[in-house]
């Protein structure tokens, strides 16, 4: 359990990436001082999760963000603090609808403080930021204003500003050291959240005939990394297509000569739209902002408030 916790934490800040290479079971046990079969163990363990994907001959990989939110029966754990509230509430010589009182009461300020705190999203692209800023308003009721990581790089007067009033920094876990990097002098706490596939860009692939070549072109490796585990994941792991994060034009045009179908990140869609023409077929692969991360989001927020 320690060994994977230490994993689970690397992951979770940014010290293991999506697609790293995680080191062998000799060299960890060796490291940590602890016998190979133990972390055989946690290896295969977080594999079952989905955390790790092992690939014969090639090693193992860091498969998708470590989400400690995904825990077994988190309703009954939940019930069972209630209950201890609650049993302290009677002892106490508080009736029921006063503990009820209290409940809600202290829901209704986490709720209005939420609402009052302004928080920015950065995405690699604009349409991406725009999109998942807007699902985090409704979903969170906060104020999320989109930023772009070149937005945070030019730093205009206007996104200094608005890093200057924002409470906190969102971005996907694939990000986060990147901003880290980047806003250090605001000394804003940076939350990452996790992504998932659109299932209706699955579909659309998965509706190709076999034959079919397809072209695969995004930002980074960890996007790249991501795509090719949910297209594993969806039994698509055996269609031919070709990964790349290139910016080489040349390169580019060559993957698309060699593809019937192209495959693009949002932030590549216009350059690969322009350089393939209105012939080719091409599919966005699009992201959804993950449940489970999102409740994890709130907690998070509502912590870092509280410790102020």
């Amino acid at each position: 359990m320690q060994v994977k916790k230490q994993i689970m934490d690397m992951i979770k800040n940014g010290d293991l990436k999506v697609g790293t290479k995680i080191p062998t079971e000799r060299v960890l046990s060796e490291k940590l001082e602890v016998s190979r079969n133990t972390i055989s163990t946690a290896y295969k363990e977080l594999e079952q999760d989905g955390v790790l994907k092992s690939y014969q001959g090639r090693g193992t990989f860091v498969a998708e963000e470590a989400n400690p939110w995904k825990a077994q029966n988190i309703k009954e754990k939940i019930i069972k603090f209630v209950d201890l509230g609650f049993e302290e509430a009677l002892e106490s010589g508080m009736d029921a609808d006063e503990f009820v009182e209290i409940v809600l009461h202290r829901i209704k300020e986490k709720k209005d403080m939420m609402s009052k705190m302004t928080a920015v999203y950065v995405e690699c692209n604009e349409e991406q930021s725009r999109m998942f800023s807007k699902q985090l308003s409704t979903r969170t009721n906060m104020n999320v204003v989109p930023l772009t990581i070149k937005d945070i790089k030019e730093m205009s007067r206007e996104t200094e500003s608005i890093l200057e009033k924002s409470q906190v920094i969102i971005a996907t876990f694939n990000h986060v050291n990147e901003i880290v990097e980047l806003t250090k002098r605001y000394d804003k706490d940076i939350i990452g959240v996790a992504i998932n596939p659109d299932l209706e860009t699955i579909v659309k692939i998965a509706r190709f005939p076999l034959e079919t070549s397809f072209g695969f072109i995004c930002m980074s490796k960890e996007f790249m990394f991501k795509a090719r585990g949910a297209l594993e994941k969806a039994g698509l792991g055996n269609i031919d297509i070709e990964y790349s994060n290139s910016n080489d034009k040349n390169e580019l045009k060559r993957i698309i000569s060699n593809s019937d179908v192209m495959i693009v990140s949002p932030g590549r869609y216009r350059e690969i739209r322009e350089l393939a023409g209105e012939g080719k077929d091409i599919i966005q692969f699009l992201y959804g902002l993950d449940d489970g991360s999102v409740k994890a989001l709130k907690s998070k927020i509502v912590e870092l408030k509280g410790n102020r």
